[in-house]
């Protein structure tokens, strides 16, 4: 008796962890994505604002560039997040139907493939016709799609809300390079960017590496070598058109 209430308690406990799970995972997703696109607006604009930088000390070409970058960067941001997730909704929508006519259409051929399936996973064939029968007659849409699709119907994602996220990320980042750039005198303009975004970078590499399980020394490498030589690199292209004439 007392092994049949501790299984019923944690099957309850189970049942109620999962959507919390569920909800933490689709978090921390869009965590990682406002990290990466904070990312890539401060790269983007850093190596902007550098590049200019190197080729004229006037602010307001310096300015203009950052502006004009920071704000098509963000479009060109948002517009990517929101046809991607678009099309990726389409897809699963069309899915969800696809797999409702099926069921609607030919149930016992849906059950029998169900019970292939579990029985693929590692079952018996009389546990997993048990199972898919009994998960058949409790929710046989919900069953399917779950072990065939992984989709969730109550969670697809949000295409205006992928755009402005991106959009919001992105501009965050790019500021900082703008700001660090537009602060101080001429001649510590490219020295404090340089340093105010490769701060920033270790920063995003760190917040990456946790979110994603992954060692912080080769995260935060990669991201601010990579900021390191896409500044390098824009700093030499300013220096090369300035001196051939701004």
């Amino acid at each position: 008796m007392g092994y049949f209430s501790v299984a019923t308690s944690d099957a309850d406990d189970l049942h109620a962890v999962e959507p919390h799970a569920a909800g933490v995972s689709s978090r921390l997703n869009w965590l990682r994505a406002g990290v990466l696109g904070a990312n890539d607006g401060i790269v983007s604009a850093a190596g902007l604002v550098v590049g200019v930088a190197a080729a004229t000390p006037e602010l307001g070409p310096i300015l203009t560039a950052g502006v004009a970058g920071l704000v098509a960067g963000a479009v060109s941001m948002a517009l990517g997040e929101y046809v991607s997730v678009s099309t990726q909704r389409d897809t699963e929508r069309v899915l969800l139907a696809k797999e409702r006519r099926e069921l609607e259409e030919a149930p016992e051929a849906e059950l029998a493939e169900l019970a292939a399936m579990y029985q693929a996973k590692g079952l018996r064939a009389e546990t997993a016709q048990r199972v898919a029968e009994e998960l058949t007659e409790y929710d046989a849409f919900a069953a399917h799609i779950d072990i065939e699709l992984g989709i969730d119907p109550n969670e697809l994602a949000n295409p205006w809300q992928a755009a402005i996220a991106s959009a919001i990320s992105f501009t965050l980042g790019a500021l900082l390079p703008l700001i660090a750039i537009l602060l101080p005198p001429v001649s510590a303009r490219i020295p404090v960017t340089f340093a105010a975004v490769l701060i920033a970078l270790a920063l995003t590499g760190t917040i990456s590496a946790r979110l994603g399980g992954a060692r912080k020394s080769r995260a935060i490498l990669r991201v601010v070598l990579g900021g390191a030589i896409a500044m390098v690199v824009t700093f030499a292209v300013g220096q090369f058109v300035g001196g051939i004439g701004y």
